[in-house]
């Protein structure tokens, strides 16, 4: 049975996109280091993100930016990524297994469960392509605001990005709804 692995990433940055990936690995591949990505370190991420790429049969990839996610909620967010990134995938599955969140008007037989990450290794390696996807967008976007140290906290609402806000203001790149408090 071929499973659909689905995961998202950066749900709870203060800036930047939200970031689902949706992945469909080769028939009887299996590798035991491939986990949950917020357990592993970046530098094996990236070496992982390069082993599944090597390994599966297609991948998906949905951005909801940080105006989108302001207008329509994180949740709602989410779930449109997720919708975007199963609807790049060209390749047949039987299966769809998400992270946690659930989602309506796929026409395959789905599921959503809690740290799915943990149980099935597609949706593991759908949540390390995201990882490294959206770091390397957070680190792109660094470049063009330096003073958030986004390749460092990639907009995660660290003491220094928080700092950062303060004594420059938000960027377009800021989710403003996540940003009560800090201003």
């Amino acid at each position: 049975m071929r499973i659909l692995g689905v995961d998202e990433v950066g749900r709870g940055c203060f800036a930047g996109p939200v970031v689902a990936v949706a992945i469909l690995l080769k028939d009887g591949f299996y590798d035991k280091r491939i986990i949950d990505s917020k357990k592993l370190a970046e530098n094996k991420r990236v070496v992982l993100a390069e082993l599944i790429k090597e390994n599966m049969l297609d991948c998906g990839i949905g951005v909801v930016c940080a105006g989108l996610i302001d207008k329509l909620n994180i949740l709602r967010a989410t779930k449109q990524a997720m919708q975007v990134a199963i609807s790049r995938i060209r390749v047949g599955y039987d299966r769809v297994v998400i992270d946690a969140v659930k989602l309506n008007n796929l026409n395959t037989p789905h599921e959503a469960h809690i740290k799915a990450e943990d149980k099935f290794m597609e949706v593991a390696a759908a949540s390390i392509v995201a990882k490294v996807y959206r770091d390397n967008l957070m680190k792109d976007m660094h470049y063009l605001f330096p003073q958030y140290n986004w390749y460092k906290n990639k907009g995660y609402g660290t003491p220094d990005h928080i700092e950062a806000i303060r004594k420059f203001g938000i960027t377009p790149l800021h989710r403003k709804t996540f940003l009560k408090g800090t201003t």
